[in-house]
């Protein structure tokens, strides 16, 4: 395999460079669509749908499909591997974008999309998660997964300036190059996932050692029997055997009610209701429609796509700050100061574009575009990166890809709903309905203050222990203690660090 040519950072950094371009995929298609669903050749093409639900369908139907290849990911994740799903997710959405490009109706894009969010689910559930289990120091983890994030957003303003270029054509390339090149992005990365390895913690945890010894030590870039290595090795063992020991505690009904050991529940559940509040704050309703926002506002065609282009581009420079600052500031500190900044900037956007139609001018007007930019950077740096980056933290090694599928599931569930009904609701409702978003902002820093403890600085084994119940944290540090060698101080220093993080007893 060519992966065994690879160690250390080279192999990191290929893992992370094929991860990217799944994830730019991501936003690629996010963005693409709402640059070019009201120009007259894409209408032409699907003979002019009629009704105001017909195009909000079309978009959303990617999220749809999405929303059921994460729940698919929760029983075949542990199963099919890390690298293989996200090879699966590749090759549908080749498919899917090459339907979405030769599309001459209504029903073939929508099941073109349908194919798309079908691979993209597989996608979005796993590659945080193989990231963050490549990443062999804490301190890793957070840059790493955030700049995958980086790469994913810069692919919306990637979609909206290509669009703005192409856009300016009137024939059916106009539209059909830019969706066509969603195909390429996710062979290239279907390519360079084949030539590397799963993550050494799912070889240890479907007990294939062998493979798991040799990808540790190459990560280590030290042979297997170096102190540094069987270290991590003992420590990742040791939780498998605890996690499986503490497996018959945990019950479905945990997820709503936890009582198991290690709140497997409650962890789980956490990435489900951080995406869910993500998308409720109102960044797809942003993304998907930009021209129409600031057409709404007063702005001319071609100005709003102009805007819109911009947007997204201060959007990705805004997600460039999380993987700079996350290890710095915390995730939690990141979630809580980003949201707080999104809910203000919510509100004098609610207040500005809902002021009597004599008050309003080009002052207010671009006042209103202001606070668009700016809530854009303020999510772009809290609220992008660690959503993605926390539950593949915060899950269990045996239910890790159910935590990365709930986290997914919650992000194209309301992805599908914000889609469908804010695009009906911003034709129907106008500007009122971005209360519902300034209300789910705020709510969204309540949740983050009292439900998700800091994570910063422990290993993904040392937030087992975070989370343990009390009465099974002792036995947990001891178990470490024992398994890796660690030095009474490391201990005392580990527990130390975990009750600072707060997590409730």
């Amino acid at each position: 395999m060519f992966y065994e040519r690879l160690s250390g950072n080279s192999l990191l950094c290929v893992a992370k460079l094929a991860g990217g371009v799944s994830f730019m995929l991501y936003g690629y298609d996010a963005g693409v669509l709402g640059g070019v669903q009201s120009t007259k050749p894409f209408l032409d093409a699907i003979q002019n749908p009629k009704g105001s639900y017909i195009i909000p369908m079309i978009a959303s139907s990617y999220s749809l499909s999405a929303t059921l290849s994460s729940v698919i990911c929760m029983f075949t994740g542990m199963k099919m591997g890390r690298r293989n799903s996200i090879l699966m997710g590749n090759a549908i959405v080749v498919i899917g974008g090459a339907l979405q490009a030769s599309s001459f109706s209504v029903a073939q894009i929508i099941v073109g999309r349908l194919l798309s969010g079908f691979g993209m689910g597989f996608i979005s559930a796993t590659v945080p998660m193989y990231i963050s289990e490549l990443s062999i120091e804490a301190s890793q983890r957070g840059p790493a997964v955030g700049w995958q994030i980086v790469i994913l957003i810069s692919g919306i303003p990637l979609a909206y300036w290509i669009d703005l270029g192409f856009t300016q054509m009137t024939n059916q390339v106009s539209w059909r190059f830019p969706i066509a090149l969603q195909s390429g992005f996710a062979f290239t990365s279907a390519t360079l996932f084949s030539v590397l390895p799963d993550t050494p913690r799912w070889y240890y945890a479907n007990s294939r050692e062998r493979e798991g010894d040799l990808i540790l030590s190459k990560l280590h870039e030290k042979p297997i029997d170096d102190a540094r290595v069987q270290a991590m090795r003992c420590e990742i063992l040791e939780n498998i055997k605890f996690e499986r020991e503490a497996g018959h505690s945990f019950r479905i009904m945990d997820l709503i009610w936890d009582k198991s050991d290690l709140r497997v529940g409650r962890r789980l559940r956490t990435g489900f209701i951080l995406y869910m509040l993500d998308n409720l704050m109102g960044i797809n309703m942003m993304v998907y429609f930009s021209t129409t926002i600031f057409a709404n506002i007063g702005l001319s065609s071609f100005l709003s796509h102009v805007l819109a282009a911009v947007m997204n581009t201060l959007f990705a420079i805004g997600c460039v700050a999380m993987p700079l600052t996350v290890e710095r500031f915390g995730r939690r500190n990141l979630m809580l100061w980003g949201g707080m900044g999104c809910t203000i900037c919510m509100l004098l956007f609610v207040l500005l574009i809902c002021l009597p139609e004599h008050l309003i001018n080009n002052k207010t007007r671009w006042s209103a575009v202001a606070m668009v930019v700016c809530f854009n950077f303020f999510f772009g740096w809290g609220w992008v990166g660690v959503p993605w980056l926390y539950p593949s933290e915060i899950s269990p090694l045996q239910q890790r890809h159910i935590g990365g599928a709930m986290a997914a599931l919650g992000e194209w569930l309301f992805a599908f709903v914000t889609i469908f009904a804010g695009g009906i609701a911003l034709d129907r409702v106008g500007p009122m309905i971005w209360i519902w978003n300034l209300l789910s902002c705020a709510l969204a820093v309540v949740y983050v203050y009292f439900c998700c403890p800091e994570t910063t600085g422990l290993s993904l084994e040392e937030v087992d222990i975070l989370y343990a119940k009390s009465e099974v944290k002792e036995r947990l540090l001891t178990m470490r203690e024992n398994g890796n060698n660690s030095s009474v101080e490391e201990k005392s220093s580990v527990l130390q660090h975990i009750k600072a993080t707060g997590a409730a007893a």
